[in-house]
């Protein structure tokens, strides 16, 4: 055998050793069966061998046995790197001599053995919040204590501290980052503010949600002459209160975001930090990393200065207040808000026109009572003030970005978080192309550019017709996730070749991130973080479990509110379809629930056609197409598994029948 088949026996044989340790994300099943996922393949890991590890929590696992025909392996997990989730809620079990708390989880997993001194004044069977403190592969079972109980009307209090824990995100800070943030002093530091460009004298400003406590940015506008302005954004100076190695950075990278859920905000920073020391409250002299341009009325920048300055909030808006200036010309400092609403339509008139994709976006706000009970929904569109406020943090992004671009260190770019959003996947493209096309909407797919002018087209001309918001929808599901990275390749969206986050570090991790590595740029020594797309991924991660986590805080609470419309019927739009039914929104609410296949089964025999996006009916020919009003009746709403479920009513008028048919309720 020649040595170069030797070699490639040799490398072939160590590839498929059962000695490969590997790290990756645990991934528990209902039956107990765990899978760690890892690029190459996943690791099978049976109950018993899950070492200390829980669901979610990223390991190391060594393959003991792999099928180099299939490429299947199995293993064992050897030590748990990070856990996901260390608070839970569930039950006490309490005896005389020992406690155990018994997770409400569908993924299993072991009771906490509590001691008696840790159950901070719980009784038995009450629901309580625990937190996992010790487990050594020589304990029999883990520890934890209690640090929450969960009184019964209280409910929604626990759903809500349920969706945060079971997403990861701890409930409570610890005692050492509490004190740390305690100790942070609330007096600026006279020395520090001489280091400072003062801007304390320039007319400033916050515009924020009406409920809003942490105010990351403010604006600052003052005349140069010559239709010339200078026009600061100043964002929250987290990063001197917050520094690298600290248990306050420790944690805040933990969270890595801010939690928004529909009754609280679950923090990144302790409250101390976020709604006081750099919340941009009005009346107070705050520390600012600002992005300060000089423009004309045409939104056109002529230079620009990024450093650290003092501010001084003169006056707090809510976007209601800006709104109604913006629409009756009347208000406090209206000449200065009209002026930057202005300026601030030119460059969203200009980045459009460059490629950026003018997707338009819808929120749920819920009203609720004292309790935390929805009892109503408000649907909140993007206006003019909100825009306001994004075209001009749009612009310190991108600027922050391009600026940091620029630096080469032994010619090679600095480490830094870029938030990059790839072009559309072909393969996701092309069926929704076909799709719009039923709409009279063409799509150009030549060139990237030539697939944003289609989409910008096409959203103009469905602006107002009853596709607009399914083919709004669907082309957001065309669309690549945006995620942070140091390999920049442009956020296509945005239509961007450089961009990043640095406007809102109270409540993101990126944000710190880009405010410490230009600092040391503007101090002449860049900072070479060799981790920094592990900080990166990290975020990223964090980020979509938030995103998820306020999705389903959001269905939970329309799932409540439903409940008391139970036989009601609604108008919805179909907004989703597969093989097994449909789902529709209703118009009112934005409520979205399932009209099973099933309950349509009186009426006809409904097969999915997949490249329609529609179910029909093979004796009628009836469809159900995604984009379609049709009438519901809520007919069960579970709170538990947060569903709602429909029954499509037959339109009499539409259908020509003397009177609906019955349709049976959806069986679960």
């Amino acid at each position: 055998m020649s040595k170069q088949k030797d070699k490639k026996k040799q490398k072939q044989k160590s590839k498929h050793s059962p000695e490969l340790t590997l790290k990756g994300r645990l991934e528990v099943t209902r039956s107990g069966m765990g899978y760690v996922i890892v690029e190459g393949g996943d690791v099978l890991v049976r109950p018993g061998d899950f070492a200390t590890a829980l669901n979610g929590d990223t390991v190391r696992v060594k393959v003991v046995k792999e099928n180099i025909r299939t490429g299947k392996k199995e293993g064992r997990i050897l030590e748990v790197v990070t856990r996901k989730q260390t608070e839970f809620v569930g039950h006490l079990q309490l005896s005389t001599n020992h406690a155990f708390f018994v997770p409400d989880t569908d993924k299993p997993m072991p009771d906490l053995f509590i001691p008696l001194i840790s159950i901070n004044g719980a009784k038995h069977k009450d629901r309580v919040v625990a937190r996992l403190v010790k487990w050594e592969k020589t304990d029999k079972k883990p520890v934890g204590e209690i640090v929450k109980i969960l009184l019964p009307e209280d409910a929604n209090d626990a759903a809500m501290q349920e969706l945060l824990a079971q997403a990861g995100f701890p409930l409570t800070f610890p005692e050492d980052v509490e004190e740390a943030a305690a100790r942070l002093p609330e007096i600026l530091d006279s020395a520090e503010i001489a280091k400072r460009r003062d801007c304390r004298e320039i007319l400033t400003f916050t515009i924020d949600p009406a409920d809003a406590k942490d105010f990351d940015d403010a604006i600052s506008i003052r005349p140069l002459g010559k239709d010339m302005y200078e026009i600061g954004v100043h964002i929250a100076d987290v990063s001197y209160y917050v520094t690298p190695d600290t248990d306050l950075d420790a944690e805040a990278y933990k969270r890595a975001t801010s939690v928004y859920l529909p009754d609280r905000v679950n923090p990144m920073l302790p409250e101390k930090i976020s709604n006081e020391l750099c919340s941009l409250r009005p009346h107070e002299d705050k520390f600012t990393f600002s992005a300060i341009f000089q423009m004309n009325t045409k939104g056109e920048v002529k230079q620009y200065w990024l450093g650290k300055t003092v501010i001084h909030s003169d006056h707090r808006y809510a976007y209601e207040d800006v709104q109604e200036i913006i629409e009756t010309k009347k208000g406090v400092h209206q000449d200065e808000i009209l002026l930057l609403n202005d300026i601030s339509q030119r460059l969203r008139k200009k980045r459009f026109s460059k490629g950026a994709i003018n997707f338009s976006s819808q929120e749920v706000r819920f009203k609720l009572d004292e309790k935390g009970k929805p009892i109503g929904i408000v649907v909140k569109e993007s206006k003019e003030s909100h825009q306001l406020i994004e075209e001009l943090m749009l612009l310190a992004n991108r600027t922050v970005a391009e600026n940091v671009s620029k630096i080469l260190i032994n010619k090679k770019p600095i480490p830094f978080p870029y938030r990059i959003h790839d072009r559309p996947d072909e393969e996701k493209l092309r069926p929704f192309i076909t799709f719009a096309k039923k709409y009279g909407h063409a799509f150009d797919i030549s060139t990237p550019e030539k697939i944003a002018a289609s989409f910008n087209q096409m959203l103009a001309d469905a602006h107002g017709k009853p596709e607009q918001h399914v083919l709004e929808q669907l082309g957001i599901r065309t669309m690549a996730k945006a995620v942070y990275t140091t390999e920049n390749i442009g956020h296509y969206g945005l239509a961007f070749e450089y961009y990043c986050h640095f406007t809102s570090p109270i409540r993101r991790y990126p944000d710190v991130l880009v405010h410490r590595v230009l600092e040391s740029i503007i101090e002449g020594k860049p900072i070479i973080d060799k981790k920094m797309e592990e900080k990166c991924k990290q975020s990223s991660e964090r980020e979509r479990a938030a995103m998820e986590c306020e999705r389903a805080g959001n269905k939970y609470k329309q799932v409540e509110y439903l409940q008391s419309y139970l036989g009601e019927t609604f108008e919805a739009v179909i907004s989703g379809v597969s093989s097994f039914g449909f789902w529709a929104e209703t118009v009112l609410h934005k409520c979205e629930g399932l009209v099973s296949i099933i309950s349509l089964s009186d009426y006809d025999d409904f097969r999915h056609i997949e490249s329609d996006y529609s179910l029909v009916g093979r004796r009628s020919g009836r469809s159900f197409r995604i984009g379609d009003k049709v009438m519901i009746k809520v007919v069960a709403a579970n709170l538990e598994k947060r569903q709602l479920d429909y029954e499509w009513v037959i339109d009499v008028k539409k259908e020509g029948e003397e009177k609906p048919k019955k349709v049976r309720a959806a069986k679960r």
